[in-house]
């Protein structure tokens, strides 16, 4: 009842600017948590940025002054602005929403987008 859709990846030189968005559609649902995360060869998945039931953002600390995360409530939506990119962030990037669904009273699930690329080059 809930699908999560991610976009924005893409190429770009270190040093520069990429921004991600994620629209999370359905019917009879409400956000509690959403954010992004990341996964890179070799590696487990990993939190990058998540904003709070409450919208306190919380960041990585390999992200913190460079990535903003913000949402718009009324449409669903988040962002993830990446600035002073490296190529450490190359990834594949992940939107996820932990969201109650009004069908099944009081009651959340977990919800993951197909993921979107990030390549970065130095």
């Amino acid at each position: 009842q809930v699908q999560v859709v991610e976009s924005g990846g893409g190429f770009m030189q270190a040093g520069g600017s990429l921004k991600l968005s994620c629209v999370v559609s359905g019917s009879r649902f409400t956000v509690h948590i959403i954010g992004w995360y990341l996964h890179a060869p070799g590696k487990h998945r990993e939190l990058v940025a998540e904003l709070d039931s409450s919208g306190q953002p919380y960041y990585s600390d390999s992200v913190k002054g460079r990535f903003t995360i913000s949402r718009e409530n009324t449409k669903n939506t988040v962002y993830l602005q990446m600035n002073s990119l490296e190529s450490e962030d190359t990834a594949v990037y992940y939107c996820h929403t932990y969201a109650y669904v009004y069908t099944d009273v009081g009651r959340g699930y977990d919800y993951w987008g197909q993921g979107t690329q990030v390549t970065v080059s130095s």
